[in-house]
């Protein structure tokens, strides 16, 4: 009776196993939850970010966490990226796609979607940030949310858990002072905004798009 108990958890185990993976096809992890191995930060003040019980911890002045792993060799295009944010009252974050490395600064390159419930700027979690920006609160501080990318061609889809924050088609004519501001192709970052916010991240995943 033991041993049929075993081989059918065994069975059990297998099938759950086999089904994770085919759900989870095409997503690739970027952060394993212990260290930074794939991330770089700049050097602004790189004591901002650590690794706290499998989160990737922001408390500080303004720093950016940059992807610059193997994966996609950190150049994104057309992708999905998935990840779990947790603010706690009055911060303030932000997540940068097709960016680029930078030493010092606020990213030059790219777009940043927001990570903001309670802090004093008004463009909320969601929006893309002085582009297509959100003033209703679709998360809570203190409480684990999930933020979902789609960038596909021009369009650009904001997610925060499953409900459509922006969905923004980038014209083929930007207004002028735009610069680098602008789909192309990049990595990831993550800001420190100021000593005044903390903000949590993890399960960070990517899936490329043709």
């Amino acid at each position: 009776m033991k041993k049929i108990t075993l081989l059918l958890f065994a069975f059990l185990l297998a099938v759950n196993c086999s089904f994770s993976q085919k759900k989870e096809k095409g997503w690739v992890s970027l952060f394993d939850g212990k260290s930074f191995t794939g991330w770089r930060v700049n050097e602004d003040h790189p004591a901002t970010f650590s690794v706290e019980d499998g989160t990737i911890k922001v408390a500080g002045e303004r720093t950016h966490l940059f992807y610059e792993g193997t994966v996609a060799n950190h150049d994104f295009k057309n992708f999905e990226l998935k990840l779990k944010a947790k603010t706690m009252p009055g911060s303030n974050s932000g997540i940068f796609i097709h960016t680029a490395y930078q030493a010092t600064g606020w990213p030059e390159k790219g777009y940043e979607v927001q990570v903001n419930q309670t802090h004093g700027d008004w463009r909320k979690t969601g929006s893309l940030y002085s582009v297509n920006d959100v003033k209703e609160n679709l998360a809570k501080d203190n409480e684990w949310y999930q933020y979902h990318i789609i960038v596909n061609g021009k369009r650009i889809i904001i997610k925060i858990n499953d409900k459509v924050a922006v969905d923004y088609t980038e014209p083929d004519t930007l207004p002028e002072g735009r610069g680098l501001k602008h789909l192309s192709s990049g990595t990831f970052a993550l800001q420190g905004h100021d000593p005044k916010s903390v903000a949590y991240f993890k399960d960070i995943q990517v899936k490329i798009l043709k």
